[in-house]
């Protein structure tokens, strides 16, 4: 549990500079040897009076930047965490005076994302309580501290849920946990089970998943922020519990995180609530397709084709490239029976856009340049890092099948542009973005100071901040 004060807390005080001159103005000239203020630099000062101060380095970087900003609160708690000390205290008066309200949103988060406790399932569990002091904060910064908190409450959700082992974490059990997390709110759900998949003829999501012991399911959840319009954004995750990648079967060294492939999906319901505890005026609604893709003896193979929910046929090039299969159906499902006015996928889709941006920037595809720059905006201001690819048509031939109206896989190269096409052929001309975050989704070590192993939580916090913004 995390406990914020807005007064001192504790005998240790966190102080950030950029320059070596400003420890003169700290009394702390003596330490100018011992410590520069490089970016994420930290050092411990015992002072004689029993207390001590955290010194955290700035460097040159921008401190109105909310990846920066977050990185720096991120890194002190850090620094606490390894020293164990668990009440201090943040000064901060220059920042304060500097910061826009983004910009102390993300210092905030960068807080509770440290100092939150991850699930475990070890039998001796520690849980960690935190006292953390802000000194001379302006009352009017509390909205600001409150919507950091909340952000990353819904982050480390994600977190949670996207780490979560495969044997305990099934379609239909991940659909509950969902409309768990949404309990209290406006939000209004409805799961459609396999039975019902199989006479809306949801031959995309019923091909990955049927076969498994685990059904399929498809998870709707709508809010309704605004009832005066009609307007409406459709979210789009991929659920897939576990990614075996089905008869075209992953490598060995893929397979430790094949339980994470459900990180659209759960990014989508962090962002849907979260827009629900603000109260934003906006209109959304979510489909999540959730399932399994294992092997069985009724798993579809290579060569198969399918018929989609939207009654295109698909031929299967690659059992592994099963996340657009389950995306198509649930992309026709919010345009026909939604009516949604835009639509954005969220996917763990393709490695090629790991071998492209690696693990910190998220390939955009987008056929719309106003929806495009709204979302970039938002992205700009939470600090998530989101790469607009652009496509032309010749791309688009790349899916054309022999026997089918389209296949799920293209040639070897443009891996990436062929996967969000794929999707896109589905979203019948709404306006539509496609985010592939199959290599920020999950880091084996943490790359930012706001990260831990594993899940991310990525795509929640700009889903969220181009949501409300459109608001």
């Amino acid at each position: 549990m995390t406990r914020i004060v807005i007064e001192k807390a504790g005998n240790c005080s966190v102080r950030f500079l950029s320059k070596p001159e400003q420890l003169n103005e700290m009394g702390l000239s003596y330490v100018k040897s011992l410590f520069r203020p490089e970016y994420l630099e930290t050092f411990l000062v015992p002072k004689p009076d029993g207390t001590s101060v955290l010194l955290v380095g700035i460097g040159h970087e921008n401190t109105q930047d909310a990846h920066v900003a977050k990185e720096l609160s991120a890194a002190a708690c850090k620094a606490m965490r390894k020293l164990k000390i668990q009440a201090f205290t943040f000064y901060l008066s220059p920042f304060y005076a500097e910061s826009s309200k983004d910009t102390m949103i993300a210092f905030f988060e960068g807080i509770f994302l440290v100092t939150g406790n991850a699930k475990t399932y070890k039998t001796d569990k520690c849980e960690t309580s935190w006292t953390v002091g802000l000194a001379d904060m302006p009352r009017e910064y509390e909205q600001y501290l409150e919507e950091g908190r909340m952000l990353a409450n819904h982050v480390l959700f994600v977190r949670d849920l996207v780490n979560m082992p495969a044997n305990l974490l099934w379609p239909e059990k991940m659909a509950e946990e969902f409309v768990r997390f949404a309990q209290g709110t406006g939000i209004e759900s409805k799961i459609i089970h396999m039975e019902e998949l199989k006479k809306l003829k949801m031959g995309g999501l019923l091909g990955v998943g049927s076969s498994s012991a685990y059904p399929p399911c498809l998870l709707i959840m709508r809010y309704t922020g605004d009832a005066g319009t009609s307007d409406r954004t459709g979210l789009v995750g991929k659920g897939v519990t576990v990614d075996t990648g089905g008869y075209c079967i992953k490598s060995a060294a893929s397979m430790a995180g094949i339980r994470g492939d459900m990180a659209g999906a759960a990014a989508v319901v962090g962002a849907i609530s979260a827009l629900d505890k603000q109260k934003a005026k906006v209109n959304v609604t979510a489909v999540l397709p959730l399932c399994e893709n294992r092997i069985s003896n009724g798993s579809m193979v290579d060569g198969d084709v399918l018929t989609s929910y939207s009654g295109k046929t698909i031929e299967v090039g690659d059992t592994d490239a099963e996340g657009r299969l389950i995306l198509a159906d649930a992309v026709t499902y919010a345009v026909r029976d939604e009516n949604v006015s835009r639509v954005l996928d969220i996917a763990t889709l393709t490695g090629a856009v790991v071998r492209m941006f690696g693990f910190t920037i998220t390939g955009a595809i987008s056929d719309n340049d106003i929806m495009w720059e709204e979302f970039s905006e938002a992205g700009r201001k939470t600090g998530e890092r989101y790469w607009r690819i652009p496509f032309l048509r010749e791309h688009e031939r790349m899916l054309d099948s022999s026997v089918a109206d389209i296949c799920n896989l293209g040639p070897s190269e443009c891996g990436t542009i062929t996967g969000g096409l794929f999707i896109r052929s589905f979203a019948e001309n709404v306006p539509w973005i496609h985010l592939d975050i199959a290599g920020t989704a999950w880091v084996k070590e943490p790359i930012y100071t706001y990260q831990e192993q594993y899940a991310t939580g990525t795509g929640v916090e700009t889903i969220y901040r181009w949501l409300s913004d459109r608001a």
